[in-house]
């Protein structure tokens, strides 16, 4: 499918991705271990049995990279010329191995590129719910889109 247009993102518009994923332990451990990052929290079972939590939880850098990924074929996918930003990200609730994640996006802003004819800016909100709608992660993502090309 091919990405929408700057033309395309309506303010207001809202995806409700049909793709859902459930984080699996080596989802999480394999994330983990490729960026180097040694929180026991995350990879160390003992550990993480003693904290909070009585469990692992899944890195959060590892849950805003799903909610952003799901978000490219309903929306991006080969229309996009790079990422801008990314602000207010938050995780109100944690995610676990073995929570199901579905997500939202929602156009809030879009504008002419004020140095390129041939782009614009679109801000998005990505938002990530757990299996009980809970929700787990969100973010504002602002990407520099292509304009429809010149017939």
């Amino acid at each position: 499918m091919q990405g929408l247009y700057l033309e395309e993102f309506d303010v207001g518009r809202k995806f409700e991705h049909a793709l859902r994923r459930t984080v699996t332990e080596m989802d999480n451990t394999l994330f983990t271990c490729l960026t180097h990052n040694p929180q026991p929290l995350h990879i160390d079972h003992e550990f993480a049995r003693q904290s909070e939590w009585g469990k692992p939880l899944v890195n959060s850098i590892f849950t805003l990279g799903l909610m952003i990924g799901v978000s490219v074929n309903d929306t991006t996918i080969g229309t996009t010329v790079g990422n801008l930003g990314m602000t207010d990200v938050r995780f109100p609730k944690p995610v676990f191995h073995g929570d199901t994640l579905n997500f939202t996006t929602e156009v809030l802003t879009r504008r002419e590129s004020r140095s390129r004819g041939d782009v614009g800016i679109v801000e998005f909100l990505h938002k990530a719910f757990n299996q009980r709608g809970e929700l787990v992660a969100e973010c504002k993502r602002q990407a520099m889109m292509r304009k429809r090309p010149k017939a």
